[in-house]
Order: structure tokens, then sequence, then C-alpha cells
């Protein structure tokens, strides 16, 4: 009789180890080995360890003729522009997001929607009985679909009923974290039976053609749960975003082998599910505060689609030896880089203040094209001077100061004149790019310096902070003043007046 192989599991990476210890050597993560018997996964049966000879295949050359991935549209704009087009037959995707964000609707719509158009969809829960997923169906208007339902947890039961009749054209597995085979002795959820399961389910995918959707749980720091592999191991990775205080929810593609990686889906929750967005740069700047200093509009492009909004910057002074830097949807490491280049090539002394950077609407911007947008929010919070409420703002700021072109800049040009804006504020080297748009005012700035002095120069000082300046001994000209005389300064340097040289 075979002994039972037991070791010690990370349940973040899936690295095996002989005895347990406190830190994972392979991700670095504490207190996250767990035991289990990995006899099946370790070990094969004595009949599958004799001797065979492997059986000859067919070599292929590179020339040949190609054939395009047939693909079935979801029913959904959004979800098909992120998959690439639809769902390709016999792909495997992998859906995570944080609880309560709306993957379960999200799914339950796509299938009901591929059901009534006249194909076979099922929707195996693991977490919630058949009950409750009708109930969610009904509250959506979609109890009439012809969803096939099913509350099982056992790989092989679900594959050999998914074999009779006529093979599905989609399968949702809700979620691969409650599913279980009896390949493996582990409990549900740990790394060997997630592992185990995807495996069978994907070789159930490939063999049949039927395109499989798991939803997977999310970790604390946002990652999806169990180990790496299982997203080598499936077709495309799928990422649902969103604040639960927002209404706004974003799908994005990490991974996918069957098109892009850069677009988004654009979703906005209601009572009656979950409604695409097909133009997102009017949701995102339909609640703005027009004339509002610290606000800039930043032209982006997600993928193939620009999109516009909102960055909100707020620049107060602090009382703390350590000012805060507190980022909500942008690349921290980028605005300590805006800051440093402000503060060493524009005057702009942002040390003893505290920095909140914000994008409107829920959206994570990942191009360097916001840096622009960024530094203009920042300047016009910090001289209390509202930027023009027309205005747009792109361009990747370097550490010299200059402002670099980027690209897809015609795409920027033709979003903003749709949306009615008058002035475009974009990099001096993109002219050269530019086919022109009409109602259009642009700017082009070679260097920060000199829209920072632009900005500076309409600054008014706020509401008693002369007296607050007074109080603790700082000059109590304005910011807006003290820019007009060192010309591309936004605010002399906060050192009390008593402790600065004198000259003469």
């Amino acid at each position: 009789m075979a002994k039972n192989a037991l070791s010690f599991v990370c349940q973040n990476c899936g690295a095996a180890y002989s005895r347990w210890q406190g830190k994972c050597e392979a991700c670095g993560e504490w207190n996250t080995l767990a035991e289990e018997d990995t006899t099946g996964v370790t070990s094969a049966p004595a009949s599958l360890r004799s001797k065979r000879k492997g059986r000859q295949f067919q070599l292929e050359s590179l020339t040949g003729k190609t054939i395009d991935a047939p693909r079935l549209s979801s029913g959904m704009t959004e979800l098909d522009r992120v998959t690439g087009g639809g769902f390709v037959r016999g792909s495997v995707l992998l859906v995570g997001g944080d609880p309560g964000i709306g993957k379960s609707t999200l799914l339950t719509q796509a299938t009901s929607m591929m059901a009534r158009a006249g194909h076979r969809a099922v929707y195996i829960s693991g977490e919630e009985a058949v009950a409750q997923v009708r109930l969610r169906a009904e509250r959506l208007g979609l109890a009439d679909a012809p969803v096939q339902l099913a509350s099982e947890t056992s790989v092989e039961d679900i594959i050999s009923t998914l074999s009779e009749g006529t093979v599905p054209r989609l399968i949702v597995i809700d979620s691969i974290q409650t599913m279980w085979t009896d390949t493996v002795e582990s409990a549900p959820g740990t790394v060997t039976q997630v592992r185990a399961s995807a495996q069978a389910l994907i070789r159930f995918a490939k063999k049949s053609g039927a395109a499989i959707i798991l939803v997977g749980h999310v970790t604390k720091d946002g990652q999806i749960a169990g180990p790496r592999v299982v997203e080598h191991m499936v077709d495309a990775v799928l990422s649902f975003e969103g604040e639960g205080s927002q209404q706004f929810r974003i799908l994005r593609a990490v991974k996918n082998r069957f098109g892009p990686t850069d677009e988004i889906g654009v979703f906005e929750m209601t009572g009656l599910g979950l409604r695409e967005v097909t133009n997102p740069s009017e949701l995102f700047l339909s609640e703005r505060d027009l004339g509002s200093p610290g606000t800039a509009v930043f032209a982006g492009i997600e993928g193939t689609r620009p999109v516009l909004v909102e960055m909100q910057a707020l620049v107060a002074p602090t009382s703390l030896g350590t000012p805060r830097r507190a980022v909500v949807g942008w690349d921290p490491s980028r605005l300590s880089m805006v800051l440093a280049v402000l503060e060493a090539h524009c005057g702009v002394k942002l040390s003893g203040h505290d920095v909140y950077l914000n994008v409107a609407g829920g959206l994570r911007i990942h191009e360097p094209a916001a840096d622009l947008a960024a530094a203009a929010a920042l300047v016009s919070s910090l001289v209390n001077a509202s930027l023009p409420p027309d205005a747009v703002y792109f361009g990747e700021i370097s550490l010299s100061g200059a402002v670099r072109p980027v690209a897809q800049t015609s795409a920027r040009l033709k979003e903003a004149a749709k949306l009615g804006f008058a002035r475009v504020v974009l990099p001096e080297q993109a002219r050269g790019e530019l086919t022109g748009e009409a109602g259009l005012s642009l700017n082009t700035v070679g260097g920060l310096t000199s829209l920072v002095a632009e900005i500076a120069a309409r600054g008014t000082p706020r509401a008693r902070q002369g007296e607050r300046q007074q109080e603790h001994g700082y000059p109590d000209d304005g910011p807006a003043e003290n820019a007009r005389r060192s010309g591309t300064s936004a605010e002399k340097n906060a050192t009390p007046a008593r402790f600065r040289r004198r000259d003469g």
C-alpha cells in the first residue's frame, strides 16, 4: 500500500516544502504554508508508472493555412470588447474581483443573453443555492431566460452531466475555490484542489469546445487567490474593478491569448443590474465641479478607446514632519516624480504640504500621459487658481522638466471636440502629428515651467490665508505675487522670516 505523501504547500503561490516554515521562500509571504496530502499529485498509480513506449505524433511547419478562431458574441458590447470580440470555442477565462463588486451579476446577464439567442448556457454555482440564483435573475428581469442552473461542487459530477446531450456553448463556474476533485485528497479551496479542479475543467473545455468562465476570489491586496499557475493555465484573465461607493465598474483584461490586453469595458451598477456605458467620458465628467481649483480634465487612451476623466488634487499645509502623499487611481511613484520635477525645475516648494490626488469615477490610469494633467491640478490647488473649464491636458513629463509627446494624439483631440471642449494643452513636439479639429484651440507647451507660471499668474490668495501666514511668520503676499516676482516659482520657500538670511 502506498504511503501518503504529505507536504506543506503555500496557499499564495503553490510552492511545496517537505517541512513547515514561517515564510515562503518563493513569494516571500508569511504564515501561508498548510499541510496537504499530495499523493495524487506527486506520484502516479503503479499501473501508470509501468514502462511504456510513447506514441508518435505528426509535426507540422510554420507555413500553412491559418484559420481565425471562431467567436461567439455574449450579447454585451463591453464584454465583447474586453474579450477581443467574443468567446472563443474551447477557451477558459478567469474572472476576478472584490466580493460584492458584481461578478455574479455580470455573468448572469451574459449567460441569459446567450441563452435567449438560442445557445445552451449553463451556470454552476458552488456558493449559492439554485433558489438564490433565481432570485437574482428575477430581480434583473431575466427569469424567463432558458439558462440551465445547478448547485454543485464535484468536478467529476459536473463534467459527467455536461457531457450528456448538446455541448454547452458557455459554462460559468462560480467559483473555482469551491470546486473539488477525487484525484486529490486536500480540502476544497486549497492550492492543490484549485489547481487540480481547474486542470480537469480546462481539459473538458479543450476536448468539447465549450467556453468556460471561472470565477476567482481575490486576496486583500487585490490579487486573484490561489496559485499563480492557474492564471498561466487559462486563456484569459479578466479583472472586475470598482469602488463599492461608486456606481461605475471597470472590466479590464490582464491576460488574453485571443485579443488585446489594454481594452476596458465600462459598466454602471443600477437597480436592474449592470448597464453598459457606451460613452465613458461623458459619464466620468457628469459630476464635474466647474470652476473649482485643483481639478483638471485628462484625455487618456484605454486600448483603442479615448477616455476623458477628471483628476482632482488637494495641496494643504501640514504640521507633520513628514507630509502625506495619498493617491487614488494613479501610480504613487509617478506622483513622487512629478512633485520632484515641480520642485527642482519650477521652484514649487511642496515639502511642507500634504498632497492628495484622486482620479474621479473609480478609474485607474496607467499611462504616463497623465503627468501634465496631474501637474496642472497640483499647481492649481497650491495657488488657488481655477483652470479653464473647457480645457483638457495630456503629456508626459520628463525628469528634465520637458513635456514629451504621447501616442494617439488625434483620437484624444476628437474625443475632446465631441464633448464640447474648446482648448487643449498638449506637448509642443506633437504639433507635427496633428490633423486639426474644428473648434479646438491648441496650446502647446515645451516645458513644465511655462505652464506653472501661467497657472500661478491667475492665482488668488485663499480666504484668511494671509492671516495664517502672518501668524506663523510666512510672507503674506500670496503665491500669485511670489510667482510674478520669481517668474517661474509658484510659491516661496516656506521658511519663517526670522530664519532667512537677509541680503546685505
